[in-house]
């Protein structure tokens, strides 16, 4: 189905983005995988070819666009070329919001040319040992004092954790807070930071090759200057910003069932039993179908929530709905698609088995899904 949402110079970037992943990327896949992380010089590469920080201000080395087709497009050939393990969304569509619209001249300065660039990599650290979704709960500490603020605690389940020059912890800056949520604040950590240190890098089900480890502050002393936004307004910032990483997560699943059809589509041509391509047996030949039309919804589905957060009309409910909804049919879609390889798709060496493994923390992370079901239903007044 024609999609309709682009304009020619989205077309440009496509190839851009498509050429960067097959070059850079695609070719260290097994390598990245085996090591868990990607390589440095992959960002400054992607920084120089305009695929980071597009929507930061001109005078810093952005373009200053703010539209989100171009995060959808470079989540889809991320996909759809096969590449692994390379964090560009963390920055683009998780980030780039609290940099853009929560920093000072002075941060922007400081910051955004090597964020553009690629030499800066970044990581935003909420998830806790003890507090994943429920965020009102972090007790991460930020302690005042003077014209510093002293971090104590741990965080955990940060992607780009290992890589991260740039790490926006969420603080609890008000203990006394009358109500948890609202005592938290947004503070920059830069590496190097002394106190500041990093723990394993997290053995994952899947995404092997996406670095995802465990931070920790022992009496870490930040300048005032790193807080973003508001002191003890944290909450409400990331409030703000969670749709843009939800509705990324629906893109990326989008694209994963998509790369996952393709392949099972192209194995059913190839791949013979009993004389004939298996994709002719009615079973397969009716799963197929149903899942590239399936596909075709949740794409056109997804395609709206971009026309609607590029208007500003996207609300958190939808976003949450979107998430959910794309990741289960991801899951659905990718699980049958498995199922047609048969004993091959068990196999590690075959994609689908990585799309399958990669593919399962979608319904968990950005709020897990039960999560993303109870913010509906409280829009709904229950």
């Amino acid at each position: 189905m024609q999609r309709k949402i682009f304009e020619p110079e989205h077309d440009e970037f496509r190839a851009t983005a498509r050429a960067f992943f097959e070059t850079e990327c695609v070719p260290y896949a097994d390598e990245w995988e085996q090591r868990g992380y990607a390589d440095r010089e992959a960002w400054v590469k992607a920084g120089k070819l305009g695929l980071l920080g597009w929507e930061m201000p001109e005078e810093y080395g952005g373009a200053d666009i703010q539209d989100f087709r171009f995060n959808a497009i470079l989540n889809e050939e991320y996909h759809a070329s096969g590449a692994v393990g390379i964090g560009l969304g963390v920055q683009n569509d998780i980030l780039s919001g609290y940099f853009r619209e929560l920093t000072t001249d002075e941060q922007k300065a400081r910051w955004l040319p090597k964020y553009i660039s690629g030499d800066y990599i970044t990581a935003i650290a909420m998830s806790e040992p003890g507090a994943g979704s429920d965020l009102a709960n972090v007790k991460t500490s930020a302690r005042r004092d003077g014209d510093h603020y002293v971090i104590n605690g741990s965080k955990t389940f940060i992607s780009n954790g290992m890589l991260a020059d740039l790490v926006v912890v969420v603080c609890r800056t008000d203990p006394d807070a009358e109500k948890p949520h609202k005592g938290l604040s947004l503070i920059v950590v830069e590496t190097g930071t002394e106190g500041f240190t990093r723990g394993r890098n997290l053995d994952k089900i899947g995404q092997k090759a996406a670095d995802t480890s465990e931070l920790f502050f022992e009496n870490v002393r930040v300048p005032v200057e790193n807080l973003i936004g508001e002191e003890n307004r944290g909450f409400y910032h990331l409030m703000r910003n969670l749709p843009a990483e939800r509705l990324g997560i629906a893109i990326h699943a989008a694209a994963q069932a998509r790369r996952a059809v393709t392949l099972a589509t192209d194995y059913a041509r190839e791949r013979k039993a009993f004389g004939q391509q298996i994709g002719t047996f009615q079973v397969n030949r009716h799963a197929l179908a149903q899942m590239h039309v399936e596909a075709d919804i949740m794409q056109n589905y997804i395609d709206q929530c971009i026309i609607a957060v590029n208007a500003g009309e996207l609300t958190a409910e939808e976003a949450a709905g979107a998430k959910w909804w794309a990741t289960e049919t991801q899951w659905r879609i990718i699980d049958r698609c498995l199922q047609m390889y048969g004993g091959y798709g068990y196999m590690n060496e075959y994609e689908i088995a990585r799309l399958w493994r990669d593919s399962r923390v979608q319904r968990i992370y950005g709020g897990t899904n039960e999560i993303m079901l109870d913010l509906i239903g409280r829009k709904l007044g229950f």
